[in-house]
């Protein structure tokens, strides 16, 4: 189950990938970490899913990771007397908090934080965008807005607010049943969706309590603009491109695109590029030369992994769009080009011990053509810190601890292996060398750097590289 790349592959799973055959078809095709949209799943459906990548995990003796994906606050506007309507771009339409069905005039909007946050000159966007509306006054009960662009609404469809900042935080009572459910289910990632503020993480945290980590979604203008902050305390991020679209202008995305991932692999922290990567996908065998470019990109960004959405939940090719996921990301990471784009990408490290340690594992693996970094690692940060420098020689990040190596399966080129910790130096050298020998790394004669805290056992004492030949 090694992997001939170094950026991970997550994928959703949905009504065309549940089945524990379809399960095991994505992972021999590619998939790292997989995703539970808890939009869509019950708990018990939740639980299942587990169940099942977890048999996965036992029969191919490789950590698979689990991202469950907190639905967040779902607004939207009420039902219609005739089910929709046809508006005229110029005219007078009122958002309130009548419970009675709407007409070509006025709809119910069941929220009354949005009625009394909107301020005259925000923007309402419904039906992912394809509906414009602008507010020209509010008092707290009513929104009148004027139709600046499209011309149809229906009942129940989704309203975001780029422009507004709710005095609400992300996690409704339906995520706050679905994370105590996920925890205890032994996910390993939380995403958080619609952050606006770092506040917004700090439930979460106190609700995880450690018991899985905490994936920023970044969707929403506010969470751009207070993007050093939320990257402070997440434990990753995800650059979400479908509502980031709508909320700003698409044909601004690619750069904040490129602004997440930089700042995300400054900081050390993983990020994840998502939605619409092989969108084609879904109904046909191939994708879009396109898509295939939008992809590449993110490869060639450093970002840690690419995220199929419906293409792998309910698309006609789950397997195919994993595969070719998979060829295009090994064929970028092959290009002559691609390792100087990720050089010129490096940031000078953090003013540590550890990150000086990271930095010289780095230089000498590739100075002296090394054939792998081997971390020791119980928490995760050593190999967080590995990552972080984008090295030319695979990572392989050893720890006692099943639950870090899961998580460690989303960070870029880190092949994680579940190994009882070292009793001394020696056993050290002599495991680490064996592991990467057998998982296919290294051959004898050559050369692996190692990298551990000293004493042993010791979180966040990162602190030795010792470099060791492997035995015949």
């Amino acid at each position: 189950m090694r992997r001939s790349r170094k950026v991970k592959i997550l994928a959703t799973l949905g009504p065309a990938s549940s089945e524990p055959e379809m399960i095991r078809k994505l992972v021999d095709a590619g998939v790292d970490v997989f995703r539970i949209n808890m939009s869509h799943a019950d708990h018990d459906l939740m639980r299942t899913l587990v169940g099942r990548i977890r048999a996965i995990e036992d029969d191919t003796g490789r950590p698979i990771g689990i991202l469950a994906d907190l639905q967040g606050p779902k607004l939207r506007v009420g039902k219609f007397a005739n089910g929709k309507e046809e508006l005229i771009v110029g005219q007078t339409f009122t958002l309130d908090d009548d419970p009675t069905p709407g007409n070509a005039d006025r709809v119910q909007l069941p929220h009354p934080e949005i009625l009394t946050s909107v301020r005259p000159g925000d923007r309402l966007l419904i039906d992912d965008g394809k509906l414009q509306l602008q507010a020209v006054s509010t008092d707290g009960k009513k929104i009148v807005t004027t139709v600046v662009a499209g011309t149809r609404i229906s009942d129940k469809k989704g309203v975001s607010l780029p422009d507004t900042d709710l005095p609400v935080g992300a996690l409704t009572e339906k995520d706050r049943a679905d994370l105590d459910a996920a925890v205890n289910a032994g996910v390993d990632w939380l995403a958080l969706s619609f952050i606006q503020r770092p506040e917004d993480i700090a439930e979460a945290r106190k609700l995880a309590r450690g018991r899985a980590l905490l994936m920023s979604k970044i969707e929403k203008p506010q969470a751009v603009q207070r993007l050093k902050e939320i990257i402070e305390l997440s434990d990753a991020l995800m650059v979400a491109r479908g509502d980031l679209g709508v909320e700003m202008p698409i044909e601004a995305v690619p750069g904040i695109q490129k602004q997440i991932t930089r700042a995300a692999r400054r900081a050390g922290k993983p990020v994840v590029v998502a939605t619409q990567m092989l969108e084609s996908m879904i109904t046909a065998p191939v994708p879009t030369r396109a898509e295939v470019s939008d992809v590449s990109i993110a490869v060639f960004e450093g970002a840690d992994a690419i995220m199929l959405s419906a293409e792998s939940a309910a698309g006609q090719y789950p397997v195919e769009a994993v595969a070719m996921m998979n060829r295009i990301a090994e064929r970028v990471e092959q290009d002559p080009t691609y390792p100087s784009i990720i050089n010129a990408q490096r940031l000078q490290p953090e003013a540590t011990g550890p990150d000086a340690i990271s930095l010289a594992a780095r230089e000498i693996a590739e100075t002296l053509k090394l054939s792998a970094i081997v971390t020791y690692t119980a928490s995760g940060n050593t190999g967080l810190r590995a990552a972080r420098e984008r090295p030319q020689v695979p990572i392989i990040a050893l720890s006692p601890i099943v639950e870090t190596a899961r998580r460690l399966s989303l960070l870029w080129g880190t092949h994680c292996v579940v190994s009882p910790d070292a009793t001394d130096l020696d056993d050290m050298v002599e495991r680490a060398c064996l592991i990467a020998k057998t998982e296919g790394f290294s051959a004898p004669g050559e050369r692996i750097i190692i990298m551990a805290g000293v004493p042993l056992r010791t979180p966040g004492a990162t602190n030795m590289l010792r470099i060791a030949y492997i035995p015949e």
